[in-house]
């Protein structure tokens, strides 16, 4: 295995810590956390969600994201709503008032992505997302797998 393989792991966490770190610096302004923005981004893409799945979702005990909720309802960001059928869930969704807060993440996050992929090509761009989506795919599956199976068989030429 080749150095760049071998590294790879602790390269992918450095980017995602300065992603992370830009985009707390940018953002500061805001009077939102970063555990506040990763629930607003998640509601964006999972409108309705269980509170329990929004907890697993962006990695937080179920506790600790129903007192974050408390201080984002409070905001005026999130708003959760009963269950139709099971009194004991939760549903959360976006508040209507918490268009402001997702404009500014938005503009937030584009700024943040255009300094992450400066010099790039958009094919570049675009092979970096592809190839980080198979990536996670990978992952996705082996997950999926007791931590002792053997990976499945390879479909590509592995040559030097």
């Amino acid at each position: 295995m080749d150095a760049s393989r071998s590294t790879m792991g602790f390269l992918l966490y450095d980017v995602v810590r300065l992603i992370r770190r830009r985009f707390e610096q940018r953002s500061h302004h805001s009077g939102l956390t970063r555990s506040q923005w990763q629930v607003l981004a998640c509601l964006k893409a999972h409108e309705g969600i269980q509170q329990n799945r929004l907890a697993e979702l962006i990695e937080i005990k179920p506790i600790s994201l129903a007192r974050l909720l408390d201080r984002m309802e409070e905001q005026g960001l999130v708003v959760r709503r009963p269950h139709p059928t099971d009194r004991r869930i939760h549903l959360v969704y976006l508040h209507p008032t918490a268009g402001p807060a997702m404009l500014i993440m938005g503009e937030v996050a584009r700024q943040t992505r255009e300094e992450a992929l400066a010099g790039l090509s958009d094919d570049a761009c675009c092979g970096l997302i592809a190839n980080l989506q198979q990536i996670k795919a990978n992952l996705a599956a082996a997950c999926e797998r007791p931590a002792d199976a053997p990976p499945p068989p390879q479909d590509q030429d592995q040559s030097p």
